[in-house]
C-alpha cells in the first residue's frame, strides 16, 4: 500500500495519483485542494483544508498531520463532546503515538480499561421473538397474525439483563472501527485487542455517523462516561462515503473547524455558567431570517437566549478564510447576524494566528464587530485563561444589548 503523508493546510511535493485515485481523494475528502503540476503528467499538488486523519482507499495509505499537537486536538474534540475536563488529560500518554488514528486508538482502549475494571456495565433490554415456552408477556396480535391455530412457537415479549446494552455495543463499534485501520503502533493494536476481547458478548453494530445514540448516565454507569464519548466520537469520525456514496473506506477524520466551534460553544457555556439552552450551537437556535419574506436563513455559531430574545450573536473560526471576491466575508457575515436579531454587535473568535483582536464600528449602522483571538497551542492553563477572556467579552456584548434594548 503506497503511502501519502500530508500537513494541515501545507501544500505537498509533487504526488502521483491516477485518474482514478485523483477522483477518490477528492470525493473521501472534498476540502482536499488538489491542483495539477505545470508539465507533468498524472502529478498533483495537494493542499488540506480543516479536515485531518488518516483513511485508506483502494491502494492508498493517506496521513493529513494536524498543524496543532496530537494531544491537543484529541482534547479539544473530546472536551467538545463532553468526555473530559481541563486536568483529565494528563492520565493519557500520547508520546508514542505517531498519527491522529493511534493516539485515538490509544485513548480509547485505557478509557475502556478503567471502564471495564469492575466488569462491564449490565441493563435491561427488550427482547421479542418466537419460543417454546413462554417468558414474559405473550404477543397475542403478533401470535394470531403470524401463527393462528399453530401453538407453537409462541411470539412472546421479554426484558433480558445484560451486557448487550448501547453503552457496550458503542466501544465496541468504535473498537472495530479504528481496528480496521492500519496501526503502526504495536501497543495501540494490543489495546484494542484487549478491548474487543472484553466485549465478545456484546453484538456487533453499525452505527451510521448520522445516528449516533446517545446514553444517559447515572450513579451506575457514571464511569463509562469517558469510554462512551471517545466511541461516540470515533464513530461520527469514522464512518467515511464520498458525498455520492459511491466510495467507502476505513478510516478516522476530523474537521477541525467543527472541532473549534464545538469545544469554543462548550467552553464559553461553562465560563458564562448558562445551560446549553441559553447558550446555544448553531444547531439549536430557532429559524432566524435575513429578509422579511423568510428565505434567507440564517445559523450563526454562537448565541445567547433570553426570554425568547438574543442578546448575544457569534461566529467561531478555526482557520481564517479569505475570499478573493469578498474579501471582508466573516465581517459580512457577522453584520447579516447582528442587523437580523437587531443586536448592536457581535463577536468574531478566531484561533491564535489567523486574526488579530480588533473592534469595528460599522458606518452608518452603529454595530460594533468585535475580533478575539484565543491560542490553542498553550498550556490547559493559558487555554482556560483565554476562555475567561472571551467570556469577558461576550457579557460586556450582551451588557450593551441590554442598554441598547432599554433605550429603545
Amino acid at each position: 500500500m503506497r503511502q501519502i503523508d500530508l500537513q494541515e493546510y501545507a501544500r505537498s511535493e509533487p504526488v502521483q495519483l491516477s485518474v482514478a485515485e485523483r477522483d477518490t481523494l477528492c470525493e473521501i475528502v472534498p476540502s482536499l485542494n488538489v491542483a495539477p503540476v505545470p508539465g507533468a503528467e498524472h502529478e498533483y499538488h495537494l493542499t488540506p483544508g480543516s479536515v485531518i486523519g488518516a483513511f485508506e482507499c483502494g491502494g492508498l495509505s493517506v496521513s493529513i498531520t494536524p498543524k496543532l499537537a496530537i494531544d491537543r486536538v484529541l482534547f479539544l474534540a473530546s472536551y467538545a463532546m463532553g468526555a473530559f475536563k481541563y486536568r483529565e488529560m494528563d492520565r493519557f500518554d500520547f508520546a508514542q503515538a505517531h498519527t491522529l488514528v493511534e493516539a485515538m486508538a490509544l485513548a480509547l482502549a485505557a478509557a475502556a480499561r478503567r471502564a471495564f475494571a469492575g466488569g462491564l456495565v449490565h441493563g435491561y433490554r427488550t427482547q421479542e421473538e418466537a419460543a417454546h415456552s413462554v417468558r414474559g408477556r405473550i404477543r397475542i396480535d403478533e401470535q394470531i397474525r403470524r401463527r393462528y391455530g399453530t401453538p407453537l412457537p409462541i411470539e412472546v415479549r421479554y426484558d433480558e439483563f445484560t451486557d448487550d446494552i448501547t453503552a457496550n455495543r458503542l466501544v465496541k463499534a468504535a473498537v472495530a472501527r479504528l481496528g480496521r485501520v492500519q496501526l503502526n503502533l504495536k501497543r495501540a493494536r494490543d489495546g484494542l485487542h484487549w478491548a474487543a476481547a472484553g466485549l465478545d458478548n456484546v453484538a456487533l453494530v453499525e452505527f451510521p455517523a448520522n445516528a449516533v445514540p446517545d446514553v444517559t448516565f447515572d450513579r451506575l454507569n457514571e464511569h463509562y462516561r469517558e469510554v462512551v464519548a471517545l466511541a461516540r466520537l470515533v464513530l461520527h469520525c469514522s464512518s467515511i462515503e464520498g458525498a455520492r456514496g459511491g466510495v467507502r473506506a476505513p478510516g478516522f477524520l476530523i474537521d477541525m473547524n467543527q472541532v473549534f466551534q464545538g469545544f469554543v460553544t462548550k467552553a464559553l457555556r461553562e465560563a458564562l455558567g448558562v445551560s446549553r439552552w441559553a447558550f446555544r450551537s448553531d444547531r439549536r437556535i430557532p429559524a432566524i431570517f435575513f429578509d422579511r419574506a423568510n428565505r434567507v436563513r440564517l445559523e450563526p455559531d454562537l448565541s445567547w437566549w433570553e426570554a425568547g430574545g438574543c442578546t448575544f450573536v457569534g461566529d467561531a473560526k478555526y482557520k481564517r478564510i479569505v475570499d478573493d471576491r469578498v474579501p471582508n466575508a466573516d465581517f459580512y457575515q457577522l453584520f447579516a447576524y447582528a442587523t437580523a436579531l437587531d443586536l448592536p454587535g457581535g463577536l468574531l473568535i478566531y484561533a491564535e494566528g489567523e486574526a488579530e483582536r480588533a473592534a469595528h464600528w460599522v458606518r452608518h449602522a452603529g454595530k460594533r464587530l468585535e475580533v478575539a483571538t484565543i491560542d490553542l497551542s498553550g498550556s490547559r492553563d493559558e487555554l482556560l485563561a483565554g476562555i475567561g477572556r472571551l467570556a469577558d467579552q461576550v457579557r460586556a456584548l450582551r451588557a450593551l444589548a441590554s442598554r441598547a434594548g432599554r433605550a429603545a
